[in-house]
């Protein structure tokens, strides 16, 4: 099977049109958009309140874990439905990959127990 870089051209074409579409659009709708700026428009604005205090305040590192813990689960569920659809096609097989992957799965999750990740003080 040869290809060369001619076979590349729509690709390289299909690109450059939707990259072009989007840089064109966002100047376009800079250049007719409305353009008028008064004080009121370029105070900071916050559910109609006045900023009181440091905006940076920090954030409990237990909710970036428990995010990124949901995040990691959830992507793991979705490997799961593609199993569940072609079980009877990926026979034992499938049935033992699918075994060790959910092995390593519970690991993870016993050790995120075993940390005590997920518990709030």
């Amino acid at each position: 099977m040869q290809s060369n870089q001619l076979d590349y051209f729509p690709i390289l074409m299909q690109m450059l049109l939707a990259v072009g579409f989007v840089v064109g659009t966002i100047i376009i709708s800079g250049k007719l958009g409305p353009s008028r700026s008064s004080v009121n428009k370029d105070k900071n604005f916050e559910s109609g309140i006045d900023s009181i205090g440091n905006a940076r305040i920090p954030f409990s590192v237990k909710y970036f874990l428990v995010a990124i813990l949901f995040v990691l689960f959830d992507v793991e569920v979705i490997f799961l439905y593609p199993w569940a659809i072609n079980f009877q096609e990926l026979g034992e097989q499938g049935m033992v990959k699918m075994f060790i992957f959910m092995s390593l799965l519970l690991v993870g999750f016993f050790y995120i127990i075993k940390k005590k990740a997920l518990e709030w003080e």
